[in-house]
């Protein structure tokens, strides 16, 4: 049975016996207080460190319970959020950061200005514009338990920027003790500085994750809550994310009320749910999504730039967003660069490796040039998530036009997000390449790009060494103005069409769907303070 049919037919049959086993009938039937928001997160969260991992899934799970010195609104702009405020001197050297009165951790204690400087220098072991800041560091310290005092070697003007970007990871605060963990090394507790706390007892791996309001949370006092920044105000009691793989019955189930907010519809069901009165569909986030495909630059075959830059021919990023959100052209864009489209880096240095005509004998031809003899290319994919499985889908027909030997590994999305992790060869227990999406905010700049490093055992997922990339990133913090910036922009993107650190695949725009008794849902990401749901 299609799936139209199947929502066509179930408008107002429940769905208990459907969902999955995580979502039991006693669970279901207390979730019909309005003090409980039931939400459908696009995968389960298998990696819960938010320092650890750039999933997304993992980022939306840390802002429900770690907050953040500073916070990004809708201009982009960062805001002070645990901070009440700073102020610069010495030309710009000297940074003094003052926390609010009135935080506490979940476990009791009070925030403190040393977990603060605790949980930055983990966060920046990790985080590419985390890293350039803490080359400016000569002094981070907390002089007081309120007081975050950073003296630098230079003016960093994105200090405040870097501390309070939703991009992945961000900077969380968390108890001095555990901020202390190796950044490479998972933390296990999660006690939290933000508005809700986790109810570690009631996960079920793969079904079901659960947080409850934090009483004692202090929210900012003036202000409007505008994406990250302003105040976190909780209206609801608990948030239980439930866990639903198969689009159809996350659809029906939202349908018929068993879930108040699905994060992310696929494209086939989004026309059902724009025609149930009682579902609200919008898009949260202007930036949209880029999807990319992302070599393993440390083995065969795509340690050979050349072999990777011959793949660009071999790109169609209409049939990648096709796949994805369907052929209206209004939810997706092509000739998509290694800047979101409107954004003001974005250009067109080099793009006609994406634009000229498609030649898949050409590419064969190439590839044989570059050396390519049939080496094994292990495609990992999430099937577990409709967006990336559609990617992946796309990308392993397009490599085997191309000519090569494709072995295909469909597994869920916490599996990928594990796996991607492992810099062993492919054919021990490594691999060659995955599929992702970044949010456009995430890739505005060099400064926040992680796909766009070149820094080697350094870089995000795929690890690729491209010294040129990383000069004129330093160039690019060191431009004085924006037409500064974008020359230099230029120049980045060009070097990336040469060294092919992952392959653009095109931009969409994701939609979130809710229940029209569900108000107040922040932009930009799934936030869950301010959400407010009636009876």
């Amino acid at each position: 049975m299609h799936r139209r049919n199947l929502l066509a037919g179930a408008a107002g049959v429940p769905l208990l016996t459907a969902l999955p086993a995580g979502l039991s009938r006693p669970a279901l039937a207390q979730a019909n207080a309005s003090r409980v928001l039931r939400f459908i997160p696009q995968s389960d969260v298998t990696v819960l460190d938010p320092i650890l991992t750039t999933a997304y899934v993992t980022r939306h799970h840390g802002f429900l319970i770690w907050d953040t010195l500073y916070g990004f609104d809708a201009d982009y702009k960062p805001q002070p959020q645990m901070a009440e405020g700073h102020s610069v001197e010495e030309d710009g050297k000297r940074i003094t950061i003052r926390l609010r009165q009135g935080l506490k951790f979940h476990h009791g204690e009070p925030v403190r200005a040393r977990d603060a400087v605790a949980s930055i220098r983990r966060w920046a072991a990790r985080d590419a514009l985390g890293q350039v800041l803490m080359t400016q560091v000569a002094e981070l310290v907390a002089p007081d338990d309120r007081t975050i005092l950073f003296r630098l070697n230079k003016p960093f003007p994105l200090l405040f920027e870097a501390l309070g970007k939703p991009s992945t990871p961000v900077c969380f605060i968390m108890p001095e003790r555990i901020a202390q963990t190796d950044p490479n090394t998972a933390i296990r507790d999660m006690i939290g500085s933000g508005p809700f706390r986790w109810v570690g007892n009631e996960r079920v791996p793969g079904s079901r994750v659960v947080y409850e309001r934090f009483a004692d949370y202090v929210p900012r006092t003036e202000g409007e809550p505008s994406w990250t920044a302003g105040p976190k105000r909780v209206n609801v009691d608990r948030v239980e994310w439930q866990v639903i793989p198969d689009a159809a019955t996350a659809a029906g189930a939202l349908q018929n009320g068993e879930v108040d907010w699905w994060e992310q519809p696929t494209a086939d069901l989004q026309p059902v749910l724009r025609r149930n009165r009682n579902v609200v569909m919008e898009i949260p986030d202007p930036t949209g999504l880029c999807g990319i495909l992302r070599f393993n630059h440390l083995h065969a075959p795509f340690n050979n730039p050349a072999i990777r830059r011959a793949l660009f021919g071999a790109v169609v990023q209409g049939d990648y967003m096709t796949a994805v959100i369907g052929t209206d052209r209004s939810l997706w864009k092509d000739e998509v660069g290694f800047f979101p489209p409107g954004t003001p880096l974005a250009n067109d240095a080099g793009l006609d490796a994406l634009t000229a005509p498609r030649d898949m004998d050409k590419v064969k031809r190439d590839l044989a040039a570059a050396g390519y003899n049939g080496e094994k290319v292990v495609l990992i994919a999430a099937s577990d998530f409709p967006s990336l499985n559609a990617l992946a889908q796309v990308g392993r027909d397009m490599l085997t036009r191309a000519g090569m030997n494709v072995e295909y590994v469909s597994t869920d999305w916490g599996s990928v997000v594990q796996r991607r992790a492992n810099r062993n060869a492919p054919d021990q227990g490594g691999w060659s390449v995955f599929f992702t999406f970044w949010a456009g905010l995430d890739m505005f700049n060099p400064g926040v790009s992680q796909a766009l490093r070149g820094n080697g055992q350094q870089a995000w997922f795929g690890w690729p060494t491209i010294p040129r990339l990383e000069e004129l990133r330093t160039q690019w913090f060191d431009a004085g103005d924006l037409p500064g910036q974008q020359r230099v922009a230029q120049e980045i993107q060009r070097v990336a069409f040469q060294e092919a650190p992952f392959l653009p695949l095109g931009q969409y725009f994701q939609a979130t769907a809710y229940r029209r008794n569900v108000s107040n849902v922040p932009k930009g990401m799934p936030l869950f303070w301010s959400v407010t749901k009636s009876a």
